[in-house]
């Protein structure tokens, strides 16, 4: 096997791990979002989905990044395909930019950097965590 068709592979399975997050984690989120819905109510539980589920989008986006960044570099490193991943990876910018925003309400800059598993990991730590006293139930 050539270097070649071994990045190749490598590129396709980070494909296959990028999607794996894609599906496993708006499962989870799900999850996440039913056990909120009965511990606090709806509107915690709808929060809870939308912060998840972006959370899990830009985790999936990152994976996928690199995927192309493989394919790229490694496999056939035209000119033509750098350019081609120039577009990817600035569209992919944008819409983890966006997501950001939509998550937290307000630029990345204007907050402390996190990461789509931080994220993942704060939804859970609030679907986990038993409701505060005078905590609303919606």
């Amino acid at each position: 096997m050539h270097f070649a068709e071994i990045m190749e592979q490598v590129a396709r399975g980070f494909e296959v791990v990028g999607a794996l997050v894609l599906v496993v984690g708006l499962i989870w989120c799900a999850v996440l979002s039913a056990r909120v819905w009965r511990r606090a109510g709806g509107e915690h539980a709808y929060r809870t989905l939308r912060r998840s589920i972006g959370a899990v989008l830009l985790l999936g986006l990152e994976v996928l990044v690199a995927a192309d960044l493989v394919h790229t570099v490694a496999v056939e490193p035209t000119l033509t395909n750098v350019g081609v991943l120039g577009l990817i990876v600035i569209i992919r910018t944008v819409l983890s930019f966006s997501l950001e925003i939509e998550i937290e309400g307000m630029p990345p800059w204007r907050r402390a950097a996190m990461t789509g598993a931080e994220h993942l990991a704060q939804a859970a730590t609030f679907a986990a965590r038993p409701p505060a006293p005078g905590e609303p139930r919606h």
